[in-house]
């Protein structure tokens, strides 16, 4: 029997007495049926956060329950936003050479891991183009030079845009996307850097990281923004060294924590349990 379709929505703003209440009882008044609900709040700021999910009373009317929820939030001073469990947004994944966090989303896609559509493959090189049509995924193959970069930008939002892409995944893609690119994306885009942000950010990370003596390894999946490897942090994962493991071990360790770190961070956010909120996010459970 297919589960009934589910609200889930994401709210935060100034804490207040009853806010639980007066979202529980928003629900309840029109027959709505709760799943899942967690809140937290940040005792330094002063500010609410909630995830909610619920079976409204009719399937049919419920674009229109969403957008009188959004309405109630707003009377609370709340932001929020709202999806349907049976929207699949739709993903792009940037790549570049490495293939090992490409091969990860694509069999977990192929495996029904991921509550979105994954439409296509972006790259500056032709490494993965076989790959990426053997899971019967269209590659495009757009090369970014110093000086071509900003005209391929453009090239890359109009792809976008025509495929009606939501979500980018960065995959090991070794460029990094302009400001004007995010700005004009206006979209999501997860990053996987290969360290324990904010910790040996940039280039060569295991390289620095084996140069520091470290005795812990991570990675970091982030939202990306103009500032490189400083947005939001989604989840991070580590790994223990010592002294006996070269560059090398690193970098294979790495990873299996990037492919792990990566394809959960996707997940929390296609199942929109992730709220991004200045530079920090919480993530429920």
């Amino acid at each position: 029997m297919e589960p009934s379709p589910t609200l889930v929505a994401l709210l935060h703003g100034p804490d207040q007495p009853g806010l639980v209440a007066r979202v529980a009882g928003w629900i309840f008044a029109r027959g709505g049926n709760i799943l899942h609900a967690d809140q937290h709040r940040d005792m330094e700021e002063g500010v609410f956060f909630q995830r909610v999910e619920w079976v409204p009373v009719r399937a049919a009317s419920a674009g229109h329950e969403a957008a009188e929820f959004l309405a109630f939030a707003a009377s609370l001073g709340m932001q929020a936003r709202l999806t349907q469990s049976t929207r699949q947004p739709r993903v792009m994944v940037f790549v570049s050479k490495a293939d090992h966090c490409f091969h990860d989303l694509a069999l977990r896609w192929r495996a029904g891991e991921f509550s979105g559509q994954l439409v296509g493959v972006v790259s500056n090189h032709r490494d993965l183009a076989a790959a990426a049509r053997g899971y019967g995924l269209p590659f495009h193959h757009l090369p970014v030079t110093p000086r071509t970069k900003a005209a391929a930008e453009k090239r890359q939002l109009a792809l976008l845009k025509k495929q009606g892409v939501e979500l980018v995944v960065l995959a090991r893609y070794m460029q990094v996307l302009s400001a004007d690119f995010l700005a004009a994306f206006a979209g999501p885009v997860i990053n996987i850097h290969h360290s324990f942000l904010p910790a040996f950010a940039g280039g060569r990370p295991y390289h620095q990281a084996h140069a520091r003596g470290v005795k812990l390894i991570g990675a970091t999946a982030h939202y990306a923004t103009r500032d490189l490897d400083e947005g939001p942090i989604i989840h991070q994962d580590v790994a223990r060294v010592t002294h006996r493991h070269g560059v090398e071990d690193l970098v294979r360790m790495g990873r299996d924590l990037e492919k792990r770190v990566l394809a959960q961070a996707v997940r929390w956010h296609l199942e929109a349990r992730v709220l991004a909120y200045r530079n920090k996010t919480v993530v429920f459970d």
